[in-house]
């Protein structure tokens, strides 16, 4: 039996190269943005886990929020001002699809500030597969895949918008669900055709590792995988395992436990692991379902945690790292082959 399922392995992997190619990292190229394709420089900063509008409500009931995008953004462009006037470059977007991603919200929200705003493609398994629409349950790998594809190529919703990466999420479980393991499938097809990183809502380790596996077992490399929500894992020394395959290691909690993520972040310069990690607030945003909102800010990285790292002995070169370096890398464009 482990000859026969090492024997589909090699074919799947076969199949994946000659259909999908492979890809190399390649920082000079442009990235797709809400308001087209832009090119980073070092030194820029980028928010690397956020959001500006989240409807829980379900794949089965969400609807289109445009007759209020002026509400929406009156509610949300006084932080993401705040945000510019931190010098924030690049904002990333991580509402997938079914969960409130609405691209002419974002485009309009980056003409108004300059900050340059990524959207992305992709499912979100979490929560049981709540946010998964109806007609995709059923759908094999290499057709999710090729909707996402096809967002990458042609455009989202009808629009010339194009996905900078691709969002998956699953439940925080081992071995993965059914539905869950699929999506870790499709999305690696869909990397191996368009060099887009892959994001993924992890949570604790526990379902960090059979993710990477399959990545492995279909041959996209781990250093094009974000664990996402990675500050959930208690256990600090996973971190040297995680870095150890590669994937990029994501603390996008800082709006809600400033004091958790000071200490990993000490213990990933203590450890050697800084350039695996990236930083977000994970905030926002506006909700549709809620009369009264409490949109957090996206400035506690400036004004909360580098103060209290700097007392620390974080240097401002350590610190660019985090919010420039990293994240220019993990969602440049690995280009096929």
């Amino acid at each position: 039996m482990k000859k026969v399922k090492a024997l589909k392995q090699c074919i799947l992997l076969l199949i994946s190269f000659s259909v999908y190619g492979c890809a190399t990292l390649d920082t000079s190229q442009a990235i797709p943005t809400v308001t087209g394709p832009s090119q980073p420089t070092e030194g820029q900063l980028w928010l690397s886990h956020e959001h500006i509008l989240v409807d829980f409500i379900g794949a089965d009931k969400i609807q289109s929020n445009k007759a209020h995008h002026d509400l929406i953004i009156a509610n949300v462009l006084p932080y993401l001002k705040k945000a510019k006037d931190h010098n924030i470059n690049y904002f990333i977007d991580a509402t997938p699809s079914y969960l409130g991603r609405e691209v002419h919200l974002l485009e309009q929200l980056s003409t108004l500030t300059g900050i340059k705003i990524i959207t992305n493609t992709g499912f979100y398994g979490a929560r049981n597969s709540k946010f998964i629409p109806q007609y995709a349950l059923d759908m094999t790998p290499a057709q999710l895949a090729n909707i996402w594809v096809n967002e990458y190529e042609n455009g989202i919703d009808g629009t010339t918008i194009k996905p900078g990466f691709i969002k998956i999420g699953v439940d925080n479980i081992a071995p993965l669900k059914p539905q869950h393991e699929k999506l870790i499938r499709a999305a690696a097809l869909a990397h191996l055709k368009t060099g887009l990183t892959i994001a993924s809502h992890t949570g604790k380790a526990k379902a960090l590792w059979p993710q990477l596996n399959i990545l492995k077992e279909l041959g996209v490399p781990a250093e094009s995988f974000i664990w996402v929500h990675a500050q959930d894992e208690k256990d600090n020394s996973t971190y040297l395992q995680a870095a150890k395959h590669g994937c990029w290691i994501s603390l996008d909690g800082l709006a809600w436990d400033i004091d958790n993520h000071v200490e990993k972040i000490l213990y990933a310069k203590a450890n050697g692991i800084l350039d695996r990690v990236l930083i977000s607030h994970d905030a926002g945003w506006y909700d549709p379902q809620k009369e009264t909102q409490a949109i957090r800010p996206y400035t506690d990285i400036f004004t909360k945690l580098l103060p209290k790292l700097k007392a620390r002995g974080f240097t401002d070169e350590e610190f660019n790292l985090l919010m420039s370096t990293n994240p220019q890398k993990a969602f440049a464009l690995k280009r096929p082959n």
